[in-house]
């Protein structure tokens, strides 16, 4: 394929994967580490999406929305960070160890946010005991950032997805209605020429009748002069 090789995405997903395991681990430090990617031949597998057309077209769809989910992942950081702040402002002076570890510092209140926007036991393991320390109102806190940031901004992930899928569907009916319009214009290309063709038949047939009755009208002719030099 030559230069053409590197014009699919899949070739150099491909040539990465194979070019990562050839790399022998005695030439590189810390080969321990480098060689969790030579695990990743393990992915070459995914090449299999693209021989399934409706799993090529979900995964090509998936890959168009990844820059407009960046925007949704930049919002969502943002969400956790300011929650992160005023949770640490709010319940890092707790006395309780276990709400300490929670937030106690802007890192641990950062991953306890970020459980609480996925409702990953947000319930038991995170607002039940601020509340069993001595904030009777921090639910409003915890139920506004889930309203904000989970059933909100997250479902961002679906909708960028589902319209990047419904722009995928419609590309590909447009593909086929081109394809079909393209058929209907030969077809009517080649019904066009049938129909020449008739007309020249029905040409030829009109011209051989004019000869058979001109020669129809000669041989009439022909036979008046000799009935007439007969009776003579």
């Amino acid at each position: 394929y030559r230069h053409h090789f590197f014009k699919s995405g899949w070739n150099i997903f491909d040539f990465l994967i194979v070019g990562i395991a050839l790399i022998p681990t005695s030439l590189i430090p810390g080969s321990h580490e480098f060689t969790i990617l030579r695990a990743m031949r393990v992915l070459r597998i995914l090449r299999l999406l693209q021989f399934v057309p409706v799993l090529r077209r979900i995964t090509e769809a998936l890959l168009k929305a990844l820059p407009d989910m960046g925007a949704v992942v930049a919002i969502l950081a943002l969400f956790v960070y300011v929650g992160a702040v005023m949770a640490t402002y709010l319940f890092g002076q707790s006395t309780d160890p276990e709400v300490t570890q929670l937030f106690g510092d802007l890192p641990s209140s950062a991953y306890t946010m970020f459980q609480v926007m996925t409702l990953d036991g947000w319930r038991f393991e995170v607002v039940q005991k601020v509340l069993d320390d001595g904030y009777p109102y921090a639910w409003i806190f915890f139920l506004t950032f889930i309203f904000l940031a989970s059933f909100a901004v997250l479902n961002l992930f679906i909708a960028l997805i589902v319209d990047a899928l419904q722009q995928e569907q419609n590309a590909m009916r447009a593909e086929l209605l081109a394809q079909q319009t393209d058929q209907q214009a030969e077809i009517l290309g080649e019904l066009d020429e049938i129909e020449e063709e008739t007309e020249e038949v029905h040409r030829e047939i009109d011209e051989v009748l004019l000869i058979v009755r001109e020669l129809k009208t000669e041989i009439a002719s022909l036979k008046s002069e000799l009935s007439k030099s007969t009776s003579e």
